[in-house]
């Protein structure tokens, strides 16, 4: 018998079957580049501004040798800017030197990297290379203490309850997931919880049924 995270899990999957990021990207240095655009600003914003910053800076040598200023110009509009092009200018840099330009897989390089947390670094994981991951945005957060899953707002609680109950196959793109069901059905602040595949599973909808 399925218990309660397998169950929602299976929902998810079967009203979502393509899990896929919403950020697009070419190669891992692109995504890590976009994860850390994408803070304070939409992914389909994001995704207009990375082609024009990409050709200008495909690699990390390229980045790292960047004028800071130039970059601000390329991100200006996704907010944040000035934060955002100096982290990746520096992120870059620390790429090439600790190493060799490539984009590392392990949590403790990653999160040392400029810019870049555990949210980051599970996505990077998760996705690139495809290793167990949680990705705890504000939709995972939301909705899972919605379902009763988690019962924290705080994002390392929250990662962690959530490595105690799902399968580690299926985490990254259960995260994905919720993403996408956080968009379309359990929206902030107007869940539509009569439209809700999760609804019997759902703490919150049982509570208003």
């Amino acid at each position: 018998m399925e218990n309660r995270a397998e169950k929602i899990t299976r929902l998810l999957k079967e009203e979502y079957p393509d899990s896929l990021c919403s950020l697009e990207y070419t190669d891992p240095f692109h995504l890590l580049v976009s994860v850390r655009l994408a803070a304070q600003c939409t992914d389909a914003r994001v995704n207009l501004i990375m082609p024009a910053l990409m050709q200008a800076y495909p690699t990390p040598q390229a980045m790292a040798a960047a004028d800071v200023a130039h970059v601000e110009k390329l991100v200006h509009s996704c907010g944040f800017y000035r934060a955002k092009a100096r982290d990746i200018v520096t992120m870059a840099g620390q790429l090439c030197t600790r190493h060799g330009g490539q984009v590392p897989q392990g949590m403790d390089e990653l999160t040392a990297l400029q810019g870049v947390g555990r949210k980051t670094a599970n996505l990077i994981r998760g996705d690139v290379f495809d290793l167990p991951a949680i990705v705890v945005d504000t939709h995972c957060i939301r909705i899972t203490n919605l379902l009763g899953l988690t019962d924290t707002k705080n994002p390392a609680k929250v990662e962690q309850q959530l490595l105690a109950v799902l399968d580690p196959a299926e985490s990254n793109d259960f995260c994905h997931r919720l993403v996408l069901h956080g968009r379309a059905v359990c929206i902030a602040r107007r869940p539509q919880c009569g439209a809700c595949v999760l609804a019997g599973e759902c703490d919150f909808a049982q509570q208003l049924s």
